[in-house]
């Protein structure tokens, strides 16, 4: 097992005492030997720091100080990291069994992917279903328009991150997308048709307390689009398919943040930019709609029913590790 590469995870973390336990076992318990896992805790004020105690005789590197947020905690990370593939799971995100050994075997048969994402789970603050998000086979074109990848199913091939360059502490909330971006402009990347992570969704979550920045970095990222000399051209051959993306990913925010007045707008901008965007997306703008006009209750029965039918779709044994211990 000696020749298989290192890999290393970092975990950004900041007072999510509740889930952090959850996350860490989730890496250390990977059935994967040449691991190597850094914690860079940004000065939590809750249980974070006794809990990262509990475990650091097996953590490469961990540190607790106050740090300018998300992107510069990971980019510490990054710069202790030395796995010729490194990736990165947020403190309330868990891993799923076998995640990194399908990311290792996937770069390993493809050497000229410089990254690769799996599909992945979204879950609420008690780790039940919420969504299941199944993703294509993209390439740049598709990441430039905002298909959008579950960052927790994304591993790095480190040679193709060093030339990309670290994260860009500008951004905030599509920070990961912009990083995407930046590798798919020297490299191939790949999917595997396999859940790999789990990402939640609860209150204090960025995703849903802070849903409207998510579009404007999305247009911040089309403004830097315009300013890099090799995106021109694909960006004038793209452009409104680009502007369509952006406009859809500020309104499936807005819609998930529980502002669907708003929401609609921006799916409607989407649309008068190119209609394909919106009605891949149709279930998206059905609920916003129905939200709109039933309010909580909607949502509600919405999330009940995709439970229910999500559920029937998903392997057994993922069912059980999601709600084991649960009534």
């Amino acid at each position: 097992m000696s020749d298989l590469p290192r890999v290393t995870i970092i975990t950004p973390s900041f007072n999510q005492g509740i889930y952090l336990e959850k996350t860490i076992c989730s890496v250390l318990e990977q059935d994967y030997p040449n691991l190597e896992y850094i914690i860079v805790d940004g000065g939590s004020t809750d249980n974070s720091l006794e809990i990262i105690r509990r475990y650091e005789q097996r953590l490469a590197w961990w540190v607790s100080e106050k740090d300018r947020g998300q992107s510069d905690a990971i980019n510490k990370g990054l710069a202790r990291a030395t796995g010729e593939i490194v990736a990165w799971l947020n403190s309330d995100d868990f891993y799923l069994p076998g995640a990194v050994f399908s990311a290792v075997t996937a770069l390993q048969e493809h050497a000229d992917w410089g990254m690769v994402y799996g599909d992945m789970l979204a879950v609420d603050g008690e780790g039940a279903l919420l969504n299941i998000q199944r993703f294509g086979d993209w390439d740049l074109d598709d990441l430039l328009c905002f298909r959008i990848l579950g960052q927790p199913s994304v591993f790095l091939r480190k040679s193709v991150l060093d030339r990309a360059g670290a994260l860009d502490t500008r951004f905030h909330y599509l920070l990961d997308h912009h990083l995407w971006i930046r590798m798919a402009m020297l490299a191939p990347i790949g999917h595997i048709p396999q859940f790999l992570a789990a990402a939640r969704f609860h209150a204090t979550a960025k995703n849903v307390a802070k849903a409207s920045a998510f579009g404007e970095d999305a247009y911040d990222i089309v403004r830097w689009m315009q300013t890099q000399p090799n995106l021109i051209n694909r960006f004038q051959r793209l452009k409104r398919k680009i502007w369509a993306g952006a406009h859809w990913i500020n309104a499936r925010y807005l819609s998930e943040g529980g502002m669907p007045g708003v929401s609609l707008q921006a799916f409607w901008r989407s649309f008068w930019c190119d209609p394909r965007v919106v009605l891949r997306d149709w279930r998206g703008l059905l609920f916003t709609i129905l939200l709109l006009f039933g309010g909580q209750e909607v949502r509600s029965l919405y999330f009940k029913y995709r439970q229910r039918r999500q559920l029937r779709q998903l392997d057994p044994a993922i069912v059980t590790l999601l709600y084991q211990g649960k009534q």
